[in-house]
C-alpha cells in the first residue's frame, strides 16, 4: 500500500474518532435521562462531526500540502460524511455478531469448542476485512 493511502486511510478514521467522540456523548447524555432505546451502544444513528482532530490535520497538511479548492473541500466533506456513517454500520453489525454468538455460546471463549472459536473468529474476520476493504475504497475517492 501506498503512503499516501495509508495516510488518507488514517485520515478516515481520525474522522470517524471524532464523530465517535460526540455520539458517546450523546449516548451518555440519553443513558442520565433512561432512554431505553440505547442500541449496541452506540446510540440510535451515526452522528457526523466534520471538524477535524490535530491529527487529522496534521495528515490533510501531508496530504494535501498546497491545500484545496471550495469543490474539493465539498468532495472531501461528502466522502467523510459517507465514510463516518459506514463505518457505524460496520461497528453495528460486529456488536450484533458478537451479541448473538455470546447469547447462544456464552461470554467465556474459553469454553467455546473448537467449531464454535472457528465460527468466532471467522465472523469477526469478516466483518474486519469487509471494513477494512471499504476504507481502502474511501480513501482512494479521498485521494481521487
Amino acid at each position: 500500500m501506498n503512503d499516501s493511502l495509508e495516510l488518507a486511510e488514517a485520515f478516515l478514521q481520525e474522522a470517524v474518532f471524532r464523530s465517535r467522540a460526540v455520539q458517546a456523548a450523546g449516548t451518555a447524555l440519553a443513558q442520565l435521562a433512561n432512554d431505553k432505546q440505547r442500541q449496541c451502544g452506540l446510540g440510535a444513528e451515526a452522528a457526523i462531526e466534520l471538524d477535524l482532530t490535530p491529527r487529522a490535520l496534521e495528515l490533510a497538511q501531508q496530504l494535501w500540502p498546497g491545500g484545496l479548492d471550495g469543490g474539493r473541500v465539498a468532495t472531501l466533506r461528502r466522502v467523510m460524511a459517507a465514510w463516518i456513517e459506514r463505518q457505524d454500520a460496520l461497528d453495528r453489525e460486529r456488536n450484533h455478531f458478537l451479541k448473538a454468538f455470546r447469547k447462544a455460546h456464552g461470554f467465556d471463549r474459553r469454553a467455546f469448542s473448537a467449531e464454535q472459536l472457528a465460527e468466532y473468529e471467522n465472523g469477526l474476520a469478516a466483518i474486519n476485512a469487509q471494513a477494512d476493504a471499504e476504507r481502502r475504497a474511501a480513501a482512494v475517492e479521498v485521494l481521487a
